[in-house]
């Protein structure tokens, strides 16, 4: 095919498109004169009328729409064919929009996005923060960001920053006030500081396990919130117990400001993984992205769908 048969098969498929044909021009970037002239043309070398015109509108006539019906995949598949070998001269480029809690875009994506965006400027991020679990397709997302426990087994996950742990933490003030718990069973009879999940308006239970002894602790006290940030420094003031996670308190815990608590009944587990849909064609920026946070970590034996070791018992 000849460089002006393409282009007049393009200009065919663009008029009926978009349904005018100064839209249609507007769209290739040639005035509307010359793109009758183009359409003409094509009719006259295929010997066929293609188009329909009248004073408001343009449709194809039935061999137009016959032959619009075998050459919009063809175009697609040449346009794709064309992008794949600019992306393969130039590298990825795009948008890439993503969805994450505020814990897991503080502590674990926003370590990667430096070093991945100096190994490819050309794509750029929109991340989004939301505690409630997102529909990430009908929300128009690429990808998200949330614990294991939490994702749809149809899709495609990758472990981001390895196992998590939960701590137990007190101010020494507190403790002097109302005594040190030694089980989570103690937890009933102290003030304890929660975590409201924003998607069911649920109360988080408090997990633990020792020696295969499984326990869901129902914390209750004087304060309930939907940004677990806010817990740690509530429980610096002494106003009750707290249980966050490792990287929000290791440092207050180094310096004395906070007490661990309950050290043995806190193990480690799955942590926040970037999951996407499956899909046969990934766009090449989320495959770069995906690439970049596999070989980012350290190699994690535990899957999503490790089998518990029992039923736990709830307080």
């Amino acid at each position: 095919m000849r460089g002006n048969e393409y282009a007049q098969l393009q200009a065919f498929a663009a008029v009926i498109q978009q349904g005018s044909f100064v839209r249609a021009a507007a769209h290739l970037g040639m005035s509307a004169s010359a793109l009758s002239q183009t359409i003409r043309n094509a009719e006259e070398r295929l010997g066929v009328r293609l188009v329909n015109r009248t004073t408001r509108s343009v449709s194809p006539t039935e061999i137009g729409a016959r032959l619009l019906e075998e050459l919009l995949p063809a175009l697609a598949s040449l346009d794709s064919a064309v992008a794949r070998l600019k992306e393969s001269s130039e590298g990825p480029s795009g948008l890439l929009r993503i969805n994450t809690t505020r814990v897991a875009a503080t502590h674990y994506l926003a370590p990667l996005i430096g070093p991945f965006l100096r190994a490819y400027p050309g794509i750029h991020f929109d991340i989004v923060t939301d505690e409630r679990l997102v529909d990430i397709v009908a929300g128009g997302f690429d990808a998200g960001v949330r614990l294991g426990k939490k994702l749809d087994r149809d899709m495609v996950s990758h472990g981001l920053g390895g196992h998590l742990e939960m701590m137990v933490v007190a101010s020494a003030d507190y403790l002097t006030r109302y005594g040190t718990p030694h089980t989570p069973r103690d937890l009933v009879n102290h003030k304890c500081l929660t975590y409201r999940w924003p998607t069911d308006r649920s109360l988080y239970r408090w997990e633990f396990e020792r020696n295969g002894e499984l326990l869901e602790i129902d914390a209750q006290g004087p304060l309930v919130v939907t940004e677990p940030e806010m817990l740690t420094q509530v429980a610096l003031d002494g106003v009750g117990i707290a249980y966050l996670f490792r990287h929000q308190v290791a440092d207050l815990i180094e310096t004395g400001q906070l007490i661990h608590l309950l050290k043995e009944w806190t193990p480690t587990f799955p942590g926040f993984y970037l999951y996407y849909p499956s899909q046969r064609q990934m766009a090449p920026a989320l495959r770069a992205f995906v690439d970049f946070v596999v070989q980012y970590q350290q190699p994690d034996p535990v899957a999503l769908d490790t089998p518990e070791a029992g039923s736990a018992s709830r307080v």
